[in-house]
């Protein structure tokens, strides 16, 4: 490519960057580095809109071919008894209805879900009682890089690298409404520590290969990582019961990261490597190194002649620790041991003290879930809006002509 063409895409890009930086509400600071004016929640949710808003419309046809048929599964306020509220965890596999109602769902979220990365276990957290969605579970494999969870194991890079296939991250965690009303988070966050997750990982990695190293090793599902995607959780904190302790907070990101450069402009940055015979520009199987869409907009950015204060949107996120096994952090430290998993309960005894726990005081104490609608839901999916109240008014149509005859 003639070099005028590379300067004229290099300044367009910059352009297009810095216009797309000022609409989330950054500022440029005196040193150079980004600042956002604000803080809460809604300055997380404004940050993500443009990233959410594109996988919408990216999943426009997936919502109107499957809609019609997965929309039942999501609870009103009335067809949820606090007291018959039966918890139970399904595995979700590619293909299938239930994969795709766990795509569906996790369009809901404010904050857009990853997909996940190497190895993953995905989950369906039913409410037996009436056949509807509690919420949902995904682990996969973590970052290489997470400061709080090295410090507390006490990992140099060595034990790292030998022992991080014992971890895994919780990148989907939560509760759909109205189970939510009734910190129906706080459950499904308890899930995580469960006999079935365990046995579970067991089955499907336990004898695996190292992605990074190329290893054989023996995993174990020692401990899962997980954050909170609004900076300081009150969902995940306190959370313990019956003395014990199912996430832990040991400290916060450090701000940095990729979100707030959306998919067109990552898709944009990477035809730029390209341009420039950049050898990112293609380096996207995670054994090629952790984290790579991290790794390749910074090598876009630095090309571009933009600081690596880019990156530092300055959203700390809160990170939790989940051991299933009491001496975790004991063997991912050392690598000796047999875990003692004489504390893990299964998915269906847990569910039973944190529903006695949560749910069913918080009923009693706040009975307005009783007032949503499952097609309240449809406001959640943003421009896709108006195609599904349309549906869901069609099929409430077809559900009234069928009671009546």
């Amino acid at each position: 490519m003639p070099v005028i063409n590379i300067a004229s895409r290099e300044a367009n890009l910059k352009r297009k960057l810095r216009r797309h930086l000022r609409s989330l509400g950054f500022e440029k600071t005196e040193d150079g580095s980004l600042h956002v004016n604000g803080s809460g929640k809604e300055i997380v949710r404004t940050l993500h809109r443009s990233q959410r808003d594109e996988r919408l419309k990216a999943s426009r046809a997936f919502i109107s071919a499957h809609s019609e048929k997965l929309l039942p599964y999501f609870a009103s306020g009335h067809e949820v008894l606090p007291k018959k509220i039966s918890p139970v965890l399904e595995r979700v596999y590619a293909g299938t209805l239930e994969g795709n109602l766990f795509r569906l769902a996790s369009l809901t979220w404010s904050v857009p879900v990853s997909n996940g990365f190497g190895r993953r276990l995905r989950y369906l957290v039913w409410d037996q009682h009436n056949g509807k969605l509690i919420g949902l579970i995904a682990i996969g494999d973590p970052v290489f890089n997470l400061s709080a969870r090295d410090k507390l194991i006490g990992w140099d890079s060595n034990d790292r690298s030998a022992r991080l296939v014992n971890v895994m991250d919780a990148y989907v965690l939560g509760a759909l409404p109205p189970y939510n009303f009734l910190l129906g988070g706080k459950l499904i966050a308890c899930l995580l520590r469960t006999r079935d997750l365990y046995d579970d990982f067991a089955t499907a990695y336990g004898g695996t290969t190292g992605i990074i190293s190329g290893k054989e090793k023996k995993a174990r599902l020692l401990a899962i990582t997980t954050s909170s995607s609004m900076g300081r959780s009150s969902v995940y904190n306190r959370l313990k019961i019956d003395g014990t302790q199912y996430l832990k907070s040991i400290g916060y990101t450090g701000g940095w990261g990729h979100f707030h450069i959306p998919d067109r402009l990552f898709a944009d940055l990477r035809e730029y490597l390209r341009d420039i015979d950049h050898p990112y520009a293609d380096l996207h199987r995670f054994g090629q190194g952790p984290n790579w869409r991290l790794r390749t907009t910074r090598a876009a950015l630095s090309a571009l002649g933009f600081k690596e204060d880019m990156l530092r949107h300055g959203i700390k996120r809160e990170v939790f620790i989940c051991q299933l096994a009491s001496n975790a952090a004991k063997i991912l430290k050392t690598g000796k041991g047999k875990p003692n998993l004489a504390s893990l309960r299964s998915a269906e005894d847990v569910s039973g003290l944190a529903l006695e726990r949560w749910l069913v005081p918080r009923a009693k104490r706040r009975p307005e879930f009783k007032d949503w609608d499952s097609s309240d839901l449809i406001d959640l999916f943003g421009n896709q809006s108006r195609m599904l109240r349309s549906l869901a008014e069609k099929m409430e149509r077809e559900k009234r002509k069928a009671e009546g005859a």
